[in-house]
């Protein structure tokens, strides 16, 4: 999502001081603020003249001073020019792109960027990287404790920032399977639903990914424990990554790593073929 795009906050024409309005903190975001501010203000730029230089708007900027929003990595690099910061903001862009992500999830985006296979066993809603914007949006409206609207936007944008993933080259083989109770819940309500469904049989048509949809009426499951991921690096290394509430883990060890693997391979054997899941979700949509 563009910046110019979102909803931006009134300008009030002051600068709020540390203890005065501003927010505070020691994470990533505020760090990367302060040092924002401190290179702006000695520049003798205010929020607007640095929002024309970099074609971002005075409330953009104080979100990013202020540590309530996090940047892109576009963003820091040329404010980093326009500022003379000499790499200093630059340096931080990394610890930046994971500070977009909830904590549970940081590690699994760094090795996802990087991955030469990626496969996902999905239960409850359809995978990040194959969301729409409105379907995310929904998904992080749905959370609770309820998030705030900057967070929400935050996270929209950072997933799907992830799905790059299906553009790199060398491109990586990714393969999903989905419980078909996933593709029929309707998030967001009918036409986000349907742009989802759409979208899921966009991606399908890639030469690199494969989608399988584990239908309700199967006798037999090989993977009632949950959602997982595989992953394989291009050093040949194998990690699993399994989500749960606030204990999502990386598994390296290869017991546990096999398992997950045998598991997976018992999963697509069961669920319908790919050209059968496509076919599936046109149906569904047939269906409205």
């Amino acid at each position: 999502m563009s910046e110019e795009a979102e909803t931006e906050e009134p300008e009030t024409g002051t600068e709020p001081e540390e203890g005065e309005g501003a927010e505070s903190g020691s994470g990533v975001p505020h760090i990367f603020g302060r040092q924002l501010k401190r290179f702006r203000v000695r520049s003798g730029m205010d929020r607007a003249q640095l929002g024309v230089r970099t074609g971002y708007s005075a409330s953009t900027i104080a979100s990013y001073e202020q540590g309530r929003r996090i940047p892109s990595g576009q963003f820091i690099t040329l404010v980093d020019q326009v500022l003379g910061a000499d790499g200093v903001l630059a340096e931080l862009i990394e610890e930046m792109e994971r500070a977009q992500y909830p904590a549970f999830f940081q590690d699994a985006a760094a090795l996802e960027k990087k991955a030469v296979e990626w496969h996902v066993y999905d239960t409850l809603v359809i995978n990040g990287l194959l969301q729409t914007e409105d379907y995310a949006r929904a998904v992080f409206a749905s959370w609770r404790p309820v998030l705030d609207h900057e967070t929400i936007e935050q996270r929209v944008a950072a997933r799907l920032v992830r799905q790059q993933i299906f553009a790199r080259k060398p491109v990586p083989t990714i393969s999903f399977v989905m419980e078909e109770s996933v593709l029929r819940r309707r998030l967001g309500g009918l036409s986000v639903w349907r742009g989802q469904l759409e979208q899921i049989l966009l991606v399908g048509q890639r030469r690199n990914v494969e989608m399988q949809v584990m239908p309700n009426n199967r006798e037999e499951h090989a993977a009632l424990s949950g959602p997982f991921t595989l992953i394989e690096t291009a050093k040949g290394r194998r990690i699993a990554y399994v989500p749960a509430y606030k204990a999502s883990r990386l598994f390296t060890d290869r017991p546990t790593v096999r398992e997950l693997e045998d598991q997976y391979g018992l999963l697509r054997a069961q669920a319908l073929t790919p050209r059968e899941s496509l076919a599936f979700v046109e149906q569904l949509l047939g269906e409205t």
